[in-house]
């Protein structure tokens, strides 16, 4: 028998994150997570982390190591091209410099995330990463938690969170229902190097069939690089998967209407399916969901890995609260008000991010020009970009 305060199903970034937060506020957690902790990464993307999650990290004592290899987000930048002709309308820029003394954020590449905790895991006396293993089943008692691992050992905790994503085997076990639904987009995920300097300023370009964003990189070689993440319908993506570099980066450059100059592709690329999901509540017994297990988003405003470090947060900062009060870690009371601080949010963001992706996608022209219309009224107005900014950071007040 294993025996732990707080036991985390699922070894990714919000998996790694949540362990290393809890563990550096002093609670003794371990993180099972089946795939090998030793592998070489093969997760393309970039983590836009912003402000408030890059706080997270910085409590965790992981953030450190992870920026060395960002590039600030000084500026997010938004172009609707939905007239007739394929040309910039609309631009507007959200400049951090408004709001703060900070950037909204940096962008990470994901293997470097992931690196940086694994390594911040080691750090910690009192954390424990079981790789290679999977929770296959979970009893829980009024008192305690027990977790059976495929190895046959089992693990008793306070608290369990199911990190283990937007199948999550804990949710279906805990009969937490979810609710997903489909857009009919994929996203297609590469680098580029680029003819312009990004200048620090996230660009999101919006015409019809899903927003393409360029997120910025560090320079490669002095050559000033950038995350694509473009997202296009089902169809279109499978066929933009196959072109070869040089073809790609030309629809790219087209795309983009000459903004960044010439494009070369720097890399391999990636193709993920576009869906949103919502569980139907973010707690069971000694049970709390977390990241892609209660909430799923597209791609939209780095809102999807920032909204699972806020669930990181709130439910860290719920434990101490609960250890400073000599009260139970995973008992109800703190199980319940975590339910009740993020559901009703989550459910509000996820609707937001559906409503500005089915704007991006919209084909009818009356449409888009309702689309700029929004964006332009937003922006020129400074009380509303500035709660706008706020609302995109997560910030409440």
């Amino acid at each position: 028998m294993i025996e732990t305060d707080i036991l985390v199903a699922g070894g990714g970034i919000a998996g790694l994150s949540a362990t290393a937060r809890l563990g550096a506020a002093g609670f003794d957690v371990i993180c099972v997570d089946p795939a090998p902790a030793d592998q070489p990464g093969s997760d393309l993307r970039t983590t836009a982390f912003l402000q408030p999650a890059v706080e997270t990290l910085e409590r965790a004592g992981a953030w450190g190591a992870m920026a060395d290899g960002a590039a600030a987000l000084s500026t997010m930048r938004l172009v609707d091209a939905g007239g007739a002709e394929r040309a910039p309308r609309e631009t507007a820029g959200f400049e951090a410099s408004e709001l703060m003394d900070r950037p909204f954020g940096w962008n990470v590449p994901n293997i470097a995330a992931r690196a940086a905790l694994l390594d911040r895991l080691e750090e910690l006396p009192n954390t424990r990463l079981i790789d290679r293993e999977r929770v296959t089943s979970l009893v829980t008692r009024r008192t305690e938690a027990l977790a059976r691992l495929e190895s046959g050992e089992t693990v008793r905790a306070k608290l369990v969170l199911a990190a283990d994503g937007r199948d999550s085997r804990l949710r279906e076990k805990a009969g937490i229902r979810a609710h997903r639904w489909h857009y009919g987009q994929k996203a297609l995920v590469f680098a580029v190097i680029m003819g312009r300097p990004h200048d620090g300023v996230s660009t999101e370009i919006h015409r019809t069939g899903g927003p393409l964003t360029f997120v910025p990189m560090p320079d490669r070689d002095g050559r000033p690089c950038a995350s694509v993440v473009w997202m296009v319908p089902g169809a279109r993506a499978g066929a933009l998967a196959e072109l070869d570099d040089r073809m790609l980066a030309a629809e790219l450059e087209l795309e983009a209407m000459g903004l960044f100059g010439r494009l070369e592709i720097a890399g391999a690329r990636a193709v993920w399916p576009i869906i949103a999901q919502v569980a139907a509540r973010l707690t069971g017994q000694r049970l709390a969901l977390v990241a892609e297990a209660a909430h799923v988003v597209p791609p939209i405003g780095a809102q999807g890995l920032n909204m699972s470090l806020t669930d990181i947060e709130c439910l860290a900062g719920l434990a101490e609260e609960a250890r400073a009060a000599g009260l139970d870690v995973g008992g109800p009371d703190l199980l319940d008000t975590y339910h009740r601080r993020r559901h009703a949010e989550m459910l509000a963001r996820v609707a937001g991010i559906d409503v500005l992706n089915r704007a991006a996608q919209a084909e009818a022209q009356l449409l888009r020009d309702l689309r700029r219309a929004g964006l332009r009224a937003i922006h020129e107005a400074a009380p509303i970009r500035h709660l706008a900014m706020k609302l995109g950071l997560g910030v409440r007040s």
